[in-house]
């Protein structure tokens, strides 16, 4: 879901890694856990998914599609749906969600894996890098330079947000 963004496409993605390994299961070689073998094959699915996506079209921001995949996410979005007795703190919650949700997916492909493998599935330097086939020095520069991207595109929201609790 973190890089899909759309459930049908995450649930086919998964399906298709779980053939992929059945075929497959056969050059594990058992050098890494079970899991970062199966959790690089779904990553990967997912990132060529995303690739075959973009080459056909280019898909413009819609508001309505967003707010329609955050509730269908449930605990997959990345700010949960919060209530709050203060409907202007609710609003800017889910404006932000929103802005945080545009940030990542104009995060090149390289950035956004590295920001859903470690914020969001909470991976280690050590198991991002054997997901991802990279040395951990690159996790952690990648990781770097998308923190940051992320941080100076949610900018003005975040010092909105800071002056509001004051």
């Amino acid at each position: 879901m973190g890089v899909l963004k759309n459930q049908d496409d995450a649930l086919d993605a998964v399906q298709e890694a779980f053939v992929k390994v059945h075929k497959n299961i056969h050059k594990f070689q058992g050098s890494s856990s079970f899991y970062t073998w199966l959790y690089r094959i779904v990553m990967n699915v997912s990132i060529d998914h995303v690739r075959r996506t973009n080459r056909r079209k280019s898909l413009d921001f819609d508001e309505r599609a967003l707010h329609e995949e955050s509730e269908v996410a449930g605990d997959g979005a990345l700010v949960p749906n919060v209530t709050d007795a203060n409907p202007g703190k609710a609003a800017l919650r889910r404006e932000l969600g929103g802005a945080i949700q545009v940030a990542l997916q104009e995060l090149p492909e390289h950035h956004r894996a590295v920001i859903v493998l470690r914020e969001i599935e909470g991976m280690s330097y050590e198991e991002m890098a054997e997901t991802l086939g990279v040395p951990k020095g690159t996790i952690m520069s990648r990781l770097f330079h998308a923190r940051k991207k992320m941080q100076n595109a949610l900018a003005p929201y975040l010092a909105g947000e800071e002056a509001s609790e004051d």
